[in-house]
């Protein structure tokens, strides 16, 4: 029976390495199986005993023993193995979601800024809050610094795509406005007559509605169309008694008789 000591020596190892292997395990079929194992061990620490006791314990059963405990050895070993392998595999599959949650966070952030140049913003126009696209309004903004450069001819171009890709624009009056401005700077009159008309029709009660009365009548005269410009003057008194345009109408009317 000398071999009794190593081998419960090897008992002792095996037990003690089902204690490493079980920092590897993270699942319930791997604890499960180191459980089994440490039966088998259990019993064949047993039958060690037994074996002590027994004083005419054979060779074959000490053969028996030594195969149980190198084929326990192997199934601990190949557990190993593929503990780590899962572990591995676990790592690799952590660092892959990890970077696929990132790629989404980017992705959402810049689905999130796309969206933002749709959303509505908040201008105030002729003294009023209202909400624009944000394109419409970089668009009006540009074409009313070219007209304030002194560009008449491209402002006015600018102005009237400008009411073509928005009709129904919260610019609307004062794009009329400062396009009837600019079709008079470049002499256009009759066009500049019929922006000006249009703000009146729209918004006949607007602040701007008397300048336009009043540019109109501009227009007329510029045209050498007398007639037509005392009719407008006279309408702009009437419609708009107490404003500024109509005072400069009366000094015009006195001038044209």
């Amino acid at each position: 029976m000398k071999t009794l000591p190593r081998l419960l020596l090897l008992l002792a190892v095996l037990c003690s390495g089902t204690g490493s292997a079980w920092a590897f395990i993270e699942d319930k079929e791997a604890r499960l199986a180191i459980l089994e194992l440490r039966k088998q061990v259990e019993s064949l620490r047993q039958l060690s005993e037994r074996l002590g006791r027994e004083s005419q314990a054979g060779s074959d059963d000490n053969t028996q023993l030594r195969r149980a405990l190198l084929d326990m050895q192997s199934q601990i070993d190949a557990l190993r193995a593929e503990l780590s392998q899962a572990k591995g595999d676990r790592e690799l599959l952590a660092r892959e979601l990890a970077e696929t949650q990132r790629k989404v966070k980017n992705q959402a952030q810049g689905v999130e800024e796309r969206l933002r140049k749709f959303e509505p913003i908040r201008v105030k126009i002729d003294g009023a809050d209202v909400d624009v696209e944000p394109a419409e309004a970089k668009d009006y903004d540009q074409a009313l610094a070219v007209f304030r450069k002194g560009d008449f001819a491209a402002a006015s171009l600018m102005y009237i795509d400008f009411l073509r890709r928005y009709p129904q624009t919260p610019y609307m009056t004062p794009a009329l406005f400062w396009l009837g401005n600019a079709q008079y700077a470049t002499r256009d009159y009759k066009s500049a007559i019929s922006s000006f008309w249009q703000l009146i029709q729209f918004a006949p009660d607007h602040p701007r509605a008397p300048e336009s009365w009043l540019a109109i009548a501009n227009c007329q005269i510029e045209m050498k169309d007398t007639k037509a410009a005392r009719k407008t003057l006279e309408d702009l008194i009437k419609a708009h008694p107490t404003s500024e345009a109509a005072s400069a109408a009366k000094e015009r009317l006195a001038k044209l008789k």
